[in-house]
Order: structure tokens, then C-alpha cells, then sequence
């Protein structure tokens, strides 16, 4: 078995948005999502049901005509095909688990 260990979040700059896949297979992706203050991730909707876990900052997730303000440890979770969006307050990062 090989072990390995990744930084990548660790790493990943605060410009915009950015996406990294850190688990891509047939069953389970994991993305790590990094907003710069003030930054949009655009409205869309996602295949499968989606946990989301906040590492860092503070976002406001937009859905059904509701937001919540998520921060640094909250974990949220929404259901597949519901169109979404999500605003930084400050500095973010979170986790995309589906």
C-alpha cells in the first residue's frame, strides 16, 4: 500500500476562485475550494448530494432563496440538483465531499 501526503490546501491561494480536486473517483470526489474576500463562486447545481465543511473564513451559502452564514468548522449539507451559490466574507476555504 503507498501512503502519501498533500499539502495542497495548505498551499492553495486565496485569488478569486479557486478549485482543486483532491479526490477524483468513480464514488467519491473531494474538491478544496479557496474564495478571496468578496469573491463568487457562480450560481450551478451539483450531480450528487454534497457535504460542505468550512476550514477557514466565513461564506454566505445562497440556496432556494435563503442564505447561511458559514464559518471556520460548520459543516452544511444540501441536496443534489439545487441551483447555489456562495459569497466569501473574508478569506475561505472549504471542502466539497460527494
Amino acid at each position: 500500500m503507498t501512503y502519501t501526503v498533500n499539502n495542497g490546501i495548505n498551499s492553495q491561494e486565496y485569488n478569486k476562485l479557486q478549485i482543486h480536486k483532491l479526490v477524483n473517483t468513480e464514488n467519491l470526489k473531494i474538491l478544496s475550494i479557496s474564495l478571496e474576500k468578496n469573491a463568487i463562486f457562480p450560481e450551478h447545481v451539483s450531480p450528487k448530494d454534497v457535504q460542505l465543511i468550512v476550514l477557514e473564513g466565513a461564506i454566505i451559502f445562497y440556496i432556494n432563496q435563503k442564505e447561511y452564514h458559514l464559518s471556520k468548522h460548520q459543516h452544511f449539507f444540501f441536496p443534489k440538483d439545487e441551483k447555489h451559490w456562495v459569497k466569501a466574507l473574508e478569506n475561505s476555504k472549504f471542502l466539497i465531499i460527494r
